[in-house]
């Protein structure tokens, strides 16, 4: 067979390996959506309708009216944030500090370190709840949203430091010599030389932690008793319990929980993009 012939095969295969993949991935999310905008008659009918005949607004009307769980799906929506953005927060500044102590200093047991941050993420998260759910308690933490975002942090910044230690170390040194030769001091060095090559790292990192936070439902359904402070996979448990065949609701409340996920990674992807073109400039 031709060589080029076979090369353009082989692309044509990967080509729809990918859109077989893509469909096979983004076809829950077509049916989530469509179900949540479906009416009653379109969902109970035996007749397969991928698309709603009708359109209608009635479900999410009425999870923004009724609420979810008891209250309004704006306050589950607000404690899920709440616990997502410190989430984020904290464990950005913690794991760019970290990853710029292992990539750029030598010490003892720095190896050692690294090697428990990978023991660390292979430990399920569930083995951890008890152990997890007495600290909490003995902390105060218990039924707290504060311990929530403490044990999301936890959870989260293994895989972060280990992301951001190899964006630090791509780094050339000589930048920062030369930066410190002009007489900048090392707080300056960071922020105006290292920071901005390090920033798209920081904000894959960033949605990593997000998505987890946001997604996070164990630890929030162990440690979270008090129905005013669930975060939405919680509620939306609770409310598919006592709704299980009100299927449009349901969707439509599933739907809203994905909005927030889908608006953070278009407003960080902006930030990521300007970050690699800054980072080449300045390379």
């Amino acid at each position: 067979m031709n060589p080029a012939l076979r090369a353009r095969l082989g692309r044509v295969g990967l080509n729809a390996a990918g859109i077989v993949v893509f469909l096979a991935a983004i076809f829950p999310v077509f049916w989530m959506v469509s179900t949540s905008f479906k009416s009653e008659a379109d969902i109970s009918s035996l007749e397969l309708r991928p698309l709603p005949t009708e359109p209608t607004l009635e479900h999410f009307a009425g999870i923004f009216t009724e609420g979810v769980a008891g209250h309004s799906i704006w306050l589950y929506l607000g404690n899920s944030l709440i616990v997502a953005l410190s989430t984020v927060v904290v464990g950005a500044v913690l794991a760019l500090l970290a990853s710029v102590a292992v990539a750029r200093f030598k010490f003892r047991f720095r190896a050692t370190f690294l090697v428990l941050l990978l023991i660390v993420q292979m430990v399920p998260a569930e083995a951890l709840g008890i152990s997890l759910f007495l600290m909490a308690k003995r902390a105060g933490l218990y039924n707290e949203i504060l311990g929530l975002v403490v044990i999301n942090v936890g959870l989260t910044l293994p895989f972060a430091i280990w992301m951001l230690r190899n964006f630090v170390a791509a780094v050339p040194r000589e930048l920062e010599e030369a930066a410190a030769i002009d007489g900048a001091t090392r707080f300056r060095t960071f922020w105006q030389v290292l920071f901005p090559l390090v920033a798209p790292g920081l904000v894959a990192t960033s949605i990593f932690s997000f998505i987890a936070a946001w997604n996070e439902f164990f630890f929030a359904l162990v440690l979270m008793q008090d129905d005013t402070k669930y975060t939405m996979p919680i509620a939306l448990r609770y409310f598919f319990g006592r709704n299980t065949t009100d299927w449009g609701s349901i969707m439509a409340a599933s739907t809203v929980m994905t909005i927030p996920v889908v608006i953070f990674f278009l407003l960080v992807q902006r930030r990521m993009v300007s970050g690699l073109v800054a980072g080449a400039v300045k390379g």
